[in-house]
């Protein structure tokens, strides 16, 4: 039976990807074997020895302290693309707002209130104040190809738009799915030279912080539409409200409201709505689930923040789990205790990422009880579990 703890509420429909019968799910337990969380901050928790995964029910990780997850040989996964299509038609409704005025006019609108028959002549006279392009045949840069990029490109293409994309890292599966209508560019600087729209959808990290600043605005077409529903520190705010002061930036939209941009002229701040939708939250519920249930019971990892992606088929009568340092002879180490156990090896498949590997072997005989203490034993060695037995 495995503990499942939940740290915030999980929408029932994720929840329902454990089996009863072998998952026992609470929001308090004294020894969790995983745990569920969404905005819980995590930090100051202790982690029980018991814990072998967590997994976040959304994107970002900065409320899990992932390094000392990855000490304790504690798998982390996130759901990146559950929320995909709730970003993606906000970044829509982003660019519609960012070119037609239609907040203003709304705004405008409702101070109507009272007038009467003038409201009609009212309209007409004033209604040139809130006019802007249409999309159709308008160049829309799209910066980060990962789940949310390819799909924003693809309706953009689809609405007409010139769309040029521009991801150095894209994966073999986004390019798959990446509309033949979307050109390729060659640099970020080509891109941003070209667009009279942008979108923005790589992760925040100390390489891409300030990814758009001054000296980037600065090879912009004027009036371009930027939109931001990625991560706010993507943007120099500073740079950013010089830009649209001077009308070189015409509308910024962001997900992510912050001080210095409330009340900028220009700016349409919303308040981080990108995947608030019953639909995003139980995609997510679900693949945090399943990334949980999973791994429990095959072993293979998927979207994990902190050990590689290992994913193997079944091929012996029982299979066992290693995480360890990246560094040298550790198979070999690990292959020699087997070998002495008389234990013959069915197959095996050894990833790594950064600093650590992870070992997913299939053996052709049941392991003795003594077998996983005598792993555990190797310098360097994180964790290893027996996984399942197929007798």
């Amino acid at each position: 039976m495995y503990r499942i703890q939940t740290l915030n509420k999980i929408a029932s429909k994720g929840l329902n990807v454990f089996p009863r019968e072998e998952y026992e799910i609470a929001s308090e337990f004294s020894r969790p074997d995983a745990i569920l969380v969404r905005s819980a901050d995590m930090h100051a928790m202790e982690l029980p020895s018991s814990l072998r995964a967590i997994a976040r029910v959304g994107v970002g990780t900065n409320n899990i302290p992932v390094e000392r997850c990855t000490d304790a040989g504690v798998v982390v996964f996130n759901t990146p693309g559950a929320n995909a299509n709730g970003v993606k038609e906000m970044v829509i409704a982003g660019l519609l707002l960012s070119s037609r005025k239609i907040l203003d006019g709304v705004l405008w609108a409702r101070g109507l209130a009272g007038k009467g028959g003038e409201i009609p002549a009212l309209v007409e006279a004033e209604k040139h104040r809130f006019g802007g392009p249409e999309l159709l045949g308008k160049t829309f840069g799209v910066v980060g190809l990962g789940a949310v990029g390819v799909l924003v490109a693809n309706v953009a293409a689809a609405l007409g738009m010139q769309v040029i994309g521009y991801d150095p890292f894209i994966s073999v599966e986004s390019a798959w799915r990446l509309s033949r209508e979307v050109q390729r560019a060659q640099g970020l600087e080509s891109l941003l030279r070209q667009c009279d729209y942008l979108s923005i959808h790589t992760l925040l990290s100390d390489k891409t912080r300030g990814l758009l600043n001054a000296e980037r605005f600065s090879l912009m077409k004027p009036e371009i539409r930027i939109m931001n529903f990625a991560r706010g520190g993507l943007v120099n705010n500073e740079d950013l409200i010089e830009a649209l002061r001077c009308g070189q930036v015409a509308a910024y939209v962001t997900d992510f409201p912050e001080e210095a941009l409330i009340g900028e002229p220009g700016v349409i701040a919303i308040p981080h709505l990108g995947a608030s939708t019953p639909e995003s939250e139980q995609n997510c519920a679900v693949m945090a689930a399943e990334h949980i249930k999973t791994f429990f019971e095959t072993g293979n990892i998927r979207q994990s923040v902190n050990f590689p992606d290992c994913v193997m088929e079944t091929t012996g009568k029982s299979r066992l789990i290693i995480a360890n340092k990246n560094i040298p002879n550790m198979v070999g180490q690990i292959t020699t205790i087997l070998a002495a156990e008389k234990i013959n090896i069915a197959d095996l498949l050894n990833r790594h990422r950064d600093g650590l590997a992870y070992n997913i072997i299939d053996i052709d005989t049941e392991p003795a009880p003594t077998l996983l203490d005598k792993l555990r034993a190797i310098e360097g060695v994180i964790m290893a579990r027996e996984v399942f037995r197929t007798s």
